[in-house]
């Protein structure tokens, strides 16, 4: 039985949008880490490195957080598959 939580066999849809964002914008795991940190929000590199994977969710505020450090907007991270649902 497919577990739901798994899209595709991962469990977020932004890892490869999270991955595509910082390599544009030149950031290490450690400096994108620290600039979440920057918007109170704590994610150490190795998790965004499995965020990226998509063996690791994420929650709303993170992707919030994400869409914050590379200047874009959450849209910008998940309209790819809110576009998939209709």
């Amino acid at each position: 039985m497919k577990n739901s939580r798994n899209i595709e066999g991962k469990l977020n849809v932004i890892g490869d949008k999270i991955r595509e964002y910082r390599k544009l914008n030149n950031l290490s795991y450690e400096k994108l880490s620290r600039m979440l940190m920057l918007y109170g929000i704590n994610i150490h590199k190795q998790a965004i490195y499995n965020i990226e994977k998509g063996i690791r969710t994420v929650v709303d505020y993170e992707i919030c957080g994400f869409a914050k450090c590379f200047r874009i907007t959450v849209n910008d991270l998940v309209g790819d598959y809110f576009s998939k649902m209709d």
